[in-house]
């Protein structure tokens, strides 16, 4: 608002007058800012010159604070960038531009205010070791523009208007992506409407497995052989054409859009340390779909801690190994041909070191004998929401692996070898992530126009349209970032860092947005029958796997600090 000099009040267009400069401008502050923070972290947790793990435990606030920090200033990067070639194709509408704003007033001002990690801890720049003096520059010129006026009630309330009016749109605003990875998902999108939508919810409720005729499928489709090479039977697809069908069939339900997740891990396991046997063997069965993986890492007592493995593997006379231990949340255990399974092979070693990856074949089970080979028991653990693939407990007593498919012929090798999918496989979660989010925005809208209070629509309340926006702009951000990584790692560029930030950021907007959609529904967000419910359940699992939202700002401290 301002004043017309007259005691008048005279409206302000919503989207602000060179708005890229702005945003392009508020950039160099946000920068200075962060390496003043790391430099401030940095000196707490240096001994003797070194980053000392043991003060990044102790400065553990501070040093997840940095990771925050780095992501939001990574993110409004993106997102300038992402507008920056929106504006050269002449394609960079109204919605882009209340999209960008908003993302920038926001961001920036929970940069000066304080980030909102999770629902219960704020990190503020005094956190970091910087003085409340060191914000000022976001209180000025470019950045102070778009913190005062760009997050405003007009633009919000404008940006709902626009999404109601283009609601056959599949995405709120342009994603940036090529037209061919847009027919991508349109493909997709199609399928989730018509082949998952009407069925998520009551396979959700009733704990069924997604039916074997949508993985047929979807297999048909190519999602399990979207990025293996060509001539191992895939596609050879981009990571920015994974990130695309994760998000679709995550829309339409999590379990479906986390079906082609093992196969991807398997398939860069294989890829990055397979032999050319191996490859040869393996990769085109996975491709097809023919042989459905599982990845079998996570031990009762371990969690995160992988180095702490207790599962062992033992060569026998044959030259074949004997598998013994426990393994926990492992998904569609039952259903699948082959483990990618790590154990140690070193029986002396208590670290990374002794570990080895095994590619274990098994029979795959029914619902009546779930692991029907021998030397292998297991049992379902019951769980809140993420149910089509079911997850299980697994026991292994005398279960044999044939020695070739120690992956890549060497004992030793397997942390390595797993910490080479690493990127992959948390894109690929920030993808999943962004489709979830979608959904409850999809779910809360509808609802919003539908339900009437006080004889109109929720969705004519301020708040109600707010939360609607910000869920929009948020799925943008993290949708930007994701695709960066993505683009990194298909350029051959080392991106876990990227990625780590991509899963951090998109896992925590998809609680968000589930939450935001269903306090929209009211009580009956909070009734089974209510798909929210489910989306709720669902969005919270992604916090947890691909690494814990601690264990991520951990590992991104360290290489920011590093």
């Amino acid at each position: 608002m301002a004043h017309d000099g007259q005691g008048g009040v005279v409206e302000q267009p919503v989207v602000l007058a060179n708005l890229l400069e702005l945003t392009g401008a508020a950039v160099a502050p946000i920068e200075q800012i962060f390496d003043a923070a790391r430099a401030a972290v940095r000196a707490r947790v240096e001994e003797d010159g070194r980053i000392s793990g043991r003060l990044i435990e102790v400065h553990q606030f501070a040093a997840h604070g940095l990771a925050w920090l780095a992501t939001y200033a990574e993110s409004l990067r993106q997102m300038h960038g992402w507008a920056e070639r929106l504006v050269a194709e002449g394609t960079f509408g109204e919605v882009e531009q209340l999209l960008l704003q908003i993302a920038f007033g926001e961001y920036i001002s929970q940069i000066s205010g304080g980030i909102q990690m999770n629902q219960g801890e704020m990190v503020r720049l005094t956190d970091l070791g910087l003085p409340a003096s060191a914000a000022a520059p976001l209180r000025e010129g470019a950045a102070g523009a778009l913190a005062d006026s760009g997050n405003s009630q007009a633009a919000r309330s404008r940006l709902v208007t626009l999404m109601q009016e283009r609601s056959a749109e599949i995405t709120v605003g342009r994603t940036g992506l090529d037209d061919e990875l847009e027919m991508i998902r349109e493909q997709f999108r199609r399928y989730a409407v018509e082949k998952v939508e009407p069925f998520a919810h009551e396979w959700h409720l009733k704990d069924d497995y997604i039916p074997m005729e949508v993985i047929e499928e979807l297999a048909e489709m190519g999602v399990f052989g979207l990025t293996i090479p060509e001539e191992f039977g895939g596609f050879g697809l981009s990571k920015a054409s994974m990130c695309v069908v994760s998000e679709e069939l995550s829309r339409g339900y999590i379990g479906v859009g986390s079906l082609g997740t093992r196969s991807e891990i398997a398939a860069e396991l294989i890829l990055a340390g397979g032999t050319d046997e191996q490859k040869a063997t393996w990769l085109p069965q996975i491709a097809s779909g023919e042989k459905l993986p599982t990845a079998v890492f996570t031990e009762p007592n371990t969690g995160s801690d992988l180095g702490s493995l207790r599962t062992r593997a033992v060569k026998d006379e044959s030259g074949d190994y004997v598998i013994t231990g426990n393994k926990t949340w492992i998904t569609h255990a039952a259903r699948a041909h082959v483990m990618t399974l790590l154990a140690r092979t070193d029986p002396g070693s208590s670290d990374y070191k002794g570990l080895s990856m095994f590619l274990a074949e098994k029979t795959p089970g029914d619902e009546e004998t779930p692991f029907p080979t021998p030397g292998m028991t297991g049992g379902e653990i019951e769980v809140l929401g993420y149910r089509g693939m079911k997850e299980f407990e697994l026991g292994f007593d005398g279960f044999k692996v044939k020695g070739e498919n120690l992956l890549g012929g060497e004992e030793g090798k397997g942390f390595k070898q797993l910490m080479e999918t690493f990127e992959s496989a948390r894109i690929q979660t920030a993808a999943r992530a962004i489709g979830v989010a979608q959904s409850a925005l999809d779910v809360g809208m509808r609802y919003a126009q539908e339900r009437k209070q006080f004889d109109k629509p929720l969705i004519a309340f301020p708040r109600v349209s707010g939360k609607l926006a910000m869920m929009a702009v948020e799925i943008m951000i993290a949708r930007q970032l994701t695709y960066f990584s993505a683009r990194e790692k298909d350029e051959g560029i080392r991106c876990d860092l990227e990625a780590g930030m991509a899963k951090l950021l998109g896992a925590r907007v998809a609680w968000a947005n589930a939450d935001n959609a269903l306090q929209i529904h009211g009580g009956n967000g909070f009734a089974l029958e209510y798909t929210i419910s489910r989306i709720l359940c669902d969005a919270r699992i992604l916090n947890i796997f691909e690494g814990a939202a601690e264990i991520q700002a951990q590992v991104i401290a360290r290489r920011l600090l590093g």
